[in-house]
C-alpha cells in the first residue's frame, strides 16, 4: 500500500468536452461572448490543417464575431501577450477562443487578463520582478481548444510566460484565469509530427510523474496520476509511431488532461522549474525536450536519496514493467521509453546550451519558478541543482 495524504482541495471549474469530433459540436454550447479573439500560434499548421476554418464555422453557426490574433511563439512571451490584449481591445472582444497547444493557452490566459486591465503583465506577475498586482478586473472568458497532448492547460489556472527582457519564464495565475469550457478532439492532434507528439507525451508524463513523488501527493492527485502514467505507457509509442492512431490520440489526450488536473490537487516539482530555467535563456528550446534532457539524471538523484522508493516501484508499474522491485525500475522503463519515441539522444549543446550557464540557470530556477522546490521530498541545493544540470549534459 502506497502511503499518501488524505486531505486535499479540488476547484476545477471548467466544462470538459472530450472526445474526437467534438470540435464539430461547439456551436451547440452556451459560449461565454458574442465577440471573440481567437488566439492561434506563429506557424502555419492550425489554417493548414483547417482546424481554424473549423472554429470559425463553429463560431458563425453560433452567431460569435471573431478576430484572429496569431502572434504567439513556441515560448509564450509578454511582447505576444500585450499584443493579443492590444488586439482584443481594438476588437471589442467579450470573450478569448485559444486553439492551439500549452503555449497558445497559456498566452490567452495572460491575454485575457490583459485586455482588460491598464498596466503591463509583469505589473500583476507574482514572481521574481513581477510586481504582484491584483487585477484590478476580472479577465475575459476563456475558452480553450487544445490541439496538443502536453500541458493540461486547458483545465488549469496558470499560464507560463517568458519576459524577454529580463530573462524570466514563470507562472500568470489568478483564481479567475480557468477556462470556462475545454474542448479535448483527439481529431485536432492527428497531425502533430512525431517529434513533438514525443516532447508533448513527455510534458504530460513529467505532470503526473513529479505530482506522484510530490510532497503534496493525495488519494485524489494519486488516482489522476496513474490514470495519466498507465495511459502515456500504452500510448505514446504507438502516438509517435503512427499519428493516424486515434486509438493512442485519444488516450495520450485523456492522459494530458488527467495531468492538467492532477496538478490541481497536488503540483510539479522542481524538475519543471529546472528546464524553464533553460528555455528562459534559450527560447528555441521545446519545454518537453529540455525536460526529456534532465529526466534522468533528475530522477536518478531523488531515488538515491530514497526519499520515496514504493512510489518509483509503483510508477515503473504503471509504466510497463509489471514486474518492477527496483527504484532504478523507473529510470530504466523511462529511458527505455525515450528510446522508442526516438528521443534518448537529445543534447543541450544543440540548443545552444553551455556549462557554464548552469549556476544563473539555477538560480533563475529559483528566483522565477522558486515556488515548485517545496513540494519536492528532499530540498535541492543549488549546487546539487548544478549537477543535476551537469550531469544530464551533453
Amino acid at each position: 500500500m502506497i502511503s499518501t495524504n488524505f486531505t486535499f482541495q479540488h476547484f476545477a471549474p471548467t466544462k470538459i468536452v472530450f472526445g474526437a469530433g467534438k470540435l464539430n459540436t461547439l456551436h451547440e454550447e452556451a459560449l461565454p461572448g458574442k465577440m471573440a479573439l481567437i488566439v492561434i500560434s506563429n506557424g502555419k499548421s492550425t489554417r493548414a490543417n483547417g482546424y481554424l476554418a473549423r472554429l470559425e464555422s463553429e463560431l458563425d453557426q453560433a452567431g460569435v464575431g471573431h478576430v484572429v490574433f496569431d502572434g504567439v511563439g513556441a515560448n509564450p512571451t509578454k511582447t505576444a501577450v500585450m499584443a493579443g490584449s492590444v488586439a482584443a481591445r481594438e476588437a471589442g472582444a467579450d470573450c478569448i477562443i485559444a486553439l492551439g497547444g500549452g503555449s497558445v493557452m497559456d498566452a490567452s490566459k495572460a491575454i485575457a487578463a490583459m485586455a482588460v486591465n491598464d498596466g503591463d503583465l509583469w505589473e500583476y506577475i507574482l514572481f521574481g520582478t513581477g510586481g504582484k498586482k491584483p487585477l484590478a478586473n476580472r479577465p475575459l472568458p476563456l475558452v480553450a481548444i487544445t490541439t496538443t497532448a502536453g500541458t493540461g492547460s486547458e483545465v488549469d489556472n496558470y499560464g507560463v510566460i517568458t519576459n524577454e527582457e529580463t530573462n524570466e519564464k514563470t507562472a500568470y495565475c489568478d483564481a479567475n484565469a480557468f477556462p470556462v469550457l475545454a474542448v479535448v478532439d483527439p481529431e485536432l492532434m492527428l497531425s502533430v509530427p512525431p517529434k513533438f507528439t514525443a516532447y508533448q507525451g513527455f510534458d504530460a508524463l513529467f505532470h503526473s510523474t513529479e505530482a506522484y513523488i510530490s510532497n503534496l501527493a493525495n488519494l485524489k492527485s494519486d488516482m489522476l496520476a496513474r490514470a495519466a502514467i498507465e495511459n502515456v505507457g500504452v500510448a505514446l509509442v504507438r502516438a509517435v509511431r503512427d499519428g493516424s492512431d486515434l486509438d493512442a490520440r485519444t488516450r495520450m489526450a485523456f492522459a494530458n488532461t488527467m495531468s492538467g488536473l492532477v496538478m490541481l490537487d497536488a503540483c510539479t516539482t522542481s524538475e519543471h522549474s529546472l528546464e524553464h530555467a533553460l528555455s528562459a535563456y534559450h527560447g528555441n528550446l521545446p519545454h518537453g525536450a529540455g525536460l526529456i534532457m534532465i529526466s534522468r539524471a533528475y530522477y536518478t538523484f531523488f531515488i538515491n536519496k530514497h526519499v520515496c522508493d514504493d512510489r518509483f516501484i509503483a510508477m515503473a508499474r504503471m509504466l510497463g514493467k509489471t514486474d518492477a522491485n527496483d527504484p532504478m525500475d523507473f529510470v530504466e522503463v523511462l529511458m527505455k521509453l525515450q528510446e522508442e519515441c526516438g528521443v534518448a539522444d537529445l543534447k543541450m549543446s544543440d540548443y545552444g546550451i553551455t556549462p557554464d550557464e548552469f549556476p544563473k540557470m539555477v538560480r533563475n530556477a529559483k528566483d522565477c519558478m522558486g515556488l515548485l522546490f517545496p513540494f519536492d521530498r528532499y530540498q535541492l541545493s543549488d549546487e546539487e541543482c548544478i549537477q543535476i544540470l551537469t550531469d544530464s549534459y551533453r
